[in-house]
């Protein structure tokens, strides 16, 4: 179990939950992040007494620092803060529960600080995986995944050699749309977009759930935590959201992770790991849930989750590209600015559109996640 934490994104659902969780376990906060939400961010600094607090826009930063004027707490603002915030001495925890690729930078510092990454974080290891999970290597550090799915397949796998590994069932609901056809997604509104049939979630990734973009993402988030290849991993479309994820054996044996759709459970994993401490977590009740489906996804109904598997074949900067143009996308559907079933095209000509590297370095990744989002924004405005 770790002894203090550092949570980016404390104002967010990830954010807020980890909260409920450090105080639960009697866990110090000693840094947070948010954006604008300083109302948020001052009650939880009052109660948590955190060192330091990154504060993304710089209006938001300036009138939480004359609200906590009566406080030593230091404030800043930037992405340069979030980096400070998530290398703060003392933490040996950060839970990355930014949304989108500005979370890369602040994971990789903390790793060369040799933390234990909480990751919430899916892009930075969509955007740059081979980098991120080469540099946890070489200086140490863990990285134990706080997504639903990837926990439950993490403790699949607990203890269990790599060899054994067939491949990897990764299910999800469907979101609020399954079944329906490409015209009868097209005129969806926002509001119908982030309303999740189980969970309750942050706005940006509610509504990749409801493309099925964020099965995509953890698609290729999978392949860089567990270290397999595209073969080896198959999606499930699972409705109930009771299994949060299965492993195959060589042997034909299914092991399977369950438990209600609570997020406070992987978040408290994450943080107790090795040890196991009890939760408020609501029971799974078996009888209540009467029974289980599963079925393969359509893909030809569900394009940005077949454009995800199709960037993580390709490798190279296809999925930074991707996940880059899909963060602008989603943003200007949520704004109204374009519609629903605009959010895969405007990604697919994304994609199309920037040039392909192999072989990226961190300076290509950054690049090529600033030229997506602006032929997203161009195409939109």
């Amino acid at each position: 179990m770790v002894h203090a934490i550092s949570i980016l994104g404390s104002t967010g659902s990830i954010g807020r939950q980890t909260a409920q969780a450090a105080r639960r376990l009697g866990l110090p906060v000693l840094s947070l992040s948010g954006q604008r939400n300083i109302d948020l961010l001052e009650q939880q600094a009052r109660e948590f007494h955190p060192r330091y607090i990154s504060v993304m826009e710089p209006d938001a930063a300036r009138e939480l620092h004359q609200r906590m004027s009566d406080t030593d707490v230091e404030i800043g603002t930037g992405e340069e803060s979030l980096v400070k915030a998530a290398t703060i001495e003392g933490a040996d925890c950060v839970v990355t529960g930014v949304s989108g690729s500005i979370g890369l930078r602040p994971t990789l510092a903390a790793i060369r600080h040799n933390k234990r990454i909480a990751l919430a974080n899916k892009e930075t290891l969509v955007c740059a995986g081979d980098i991120v999970m080469a540099e946890a290597a070489r200086y140490g550090a863990e990285i134990l995944p706080v997504d639903s799915e990837h926990a439950a397949i993490f403790q699949c796998l607990a203890g269990r050699d790599k060899k054994e590994l067939r491949r990897i069932l990764l299910t999800g609901s469907g979101g609020p749309f399954r079944g329906w056809s490409r015209e009868r997604t097209e005129d969806v509104t926002p509001e119908q977009a982030v309303k999740h049939p189980n969970w309750n979630m942050g706005a940006k990734i509610s509504v990749d759930s409801a493309t099925m973009m964020n099965k995509g993402l953890e698609f290729i988030e999978a392949m860089h935590l567990f270290d397999v290849t595209t073969e080896q991993i198959q999606v499930l479309i699972h409705p109930e959201s009771a299994i949060h994820s299965m492993v195959e054996l060589l042997d034909g044996t299914v092991i399977a992770q369950l438990g209600t759709p609570d997020m406070g459970l992987p978040i408290q994993y994450a943080l107790t790991w090795p040890e196991r401490k009890a939760s408020e977590t609501e029971r799974l009740d078996f009888a209540a849930l009467g029974s289980m489906h599963f079925e393969n996804p359509d893909l030809n109904k569900l394009p940005c989750l077949r454009l995800a598997m199709d960037c993580a074949r390709a490798g190279g900067n296809s999925p930074c590209v991707m996940s880059a143009a899909n963060e602008e996308a989603v943003w200007a559907f949520l704004q109204e600015e374009v519609g629903f079933n605009d959010i895969y095209r405007l990604v697919a000509y994304a994609v199309d559109a920037i040039p392909y590297i192999a072989s990226p370095s961190l300076d290509d990744i950054l690049d090529s996640d600033r030229r997506a989002r602006d032929f997203v924004r161009k195409s939109v405005y």
